[in-house]
């Protein structure tokens, strides 16, 4: 079947716009989605006020932050959603992710539950555990607390060990003589 030049070049901008459209659509039903599960996000404090530095700010990339445990259920609000540059720092208060094009990201130490060693999430995959993940907890938008994992793939190898170690630091002791609770860490 030969269609004439202008109905077929009308024809896949048709396509190519209800494309764009259920892509549009689609992001819009994540950020809602996510809106409903992740409340304010703590404010970054003031240089001053981070305490001592754990490390030394760390070149990489911010991947996303998905919630806790599904790492294909990419959180899409308040600039969680959008991969950028980014220098990341422990600090005695928390973990400071300073990006390019978005919003920075503050993550409290008494938010944080532990860090691993991923070979991917949401949309990144690089393998060999290549991406640093931090799970910690946000308050949710109607008061629930929320999990949350964020990744960063980190420039140089040798820097995922240390940020790791460096974060896994911050997680709040259970005192031996206090009951753990399993709940919490679900």
């Amino acid at each position: 079947m030969n269609l004439p030049m202008p109905v077929a070049v009308a024809l896949m901008l048709g396509v190519g716009v209800l494309l764009l459209l259920g892509m549009w659509r689609g992001w819009r039903g994540v950020q809602a989605r996510s809106a409903d599960v992740v409340g304010d996000l703590p404010a970054v404090p003031a240089r001053e006020h981070l305490g001592a530095a754990r490390t030394e700010p760390v070149t990489g990339t911010y991947v996303s932050s998905t919630t806790g445990g599904d790492w294909l259920d990419r959180v899409a609000v308040r600039d969680l959603g959008h991969r950028s540059p980014a220098l990341v720092q422990v600090f005695d208060t928390g973990v400071l992710v300073e990006r390019t094009g978005a919003h920075d990201l503050f993550v409290p130490a008494s938010a944080v539950r532990g860090a691993d060693r991923v070979p991917g999430m949401a949309g990144k995959y690089v393998g060999k555990d290549g991406i640093v993940v931090l799970r910690w907890d946000v308050a949710g938008a109607h008061g629930a607390t929320t999990r949350l994992d964020t990744g960063i793939r980190t420039q140089h190898k040798a820097d995922r060990a240390l940020l790791v170690d460096a974060m896994n630091s911050l997680v709040p002791q259970v005192p031996a003589d206090q009951p753990h609770n399993d709940k919490e860490s679900e």
